[in-house]
């Protein structure tokens, strides 16, 4: 399975961002090879406005089926799932470890966005 992560860099040893819309880079996993590519978000980093919509649309293009963050907003929420992503939230710690806790199960599937939009 392929996941994105949020990540502050650009490599399984970069921590983990708790942001999605903001976060400097998205590192794609393959859960079965360990296979990993950063995806540079710098783009909405610093956008005034639709950061977390456009992240979103971004990550949908990645292929992903799944996004590991600490957080997101109600518009990126439904850009994700609209693109038929699935979301855990709870993400912490380096990008690896992260991965290894959705392995094991330990993030928790969001049924809904955690905080309002235009946070972070």
């Amino acid at each position: 399975m392929k996941v994105a992560v949020t990540a502050q860099g650009q490599d399984l040893d970069s921590p983990v961002d708790p942001r999605f819309g903001r976060a400097p880079y998205f590192v794609v996993v393959d859960t079965e090879t360990g296979h990993a590519d950063a995806h540079d978000n710098s783009q909405n980093v610093a956008a005034t406005q639709g950061a977390g919509v456009q992240a979103g649309r971004n990550v949908v293009d990645l292929g992903v089926e799944a996004v590991l963050t600490g957080n997101v907003g109600p518009k990126a929420f439904s850009a994700l799932r609209a693109g038929n992503v699935r979301i855990y939230l709870g993400a912490a710690g380096t990008v690896a470890e992260t991965v290894e806790q959705f392995k094991a199960g330990r993030l928790t599937p969001a049924d809904d966005a955690n905080v309002p939009g235009g946070w972070g």
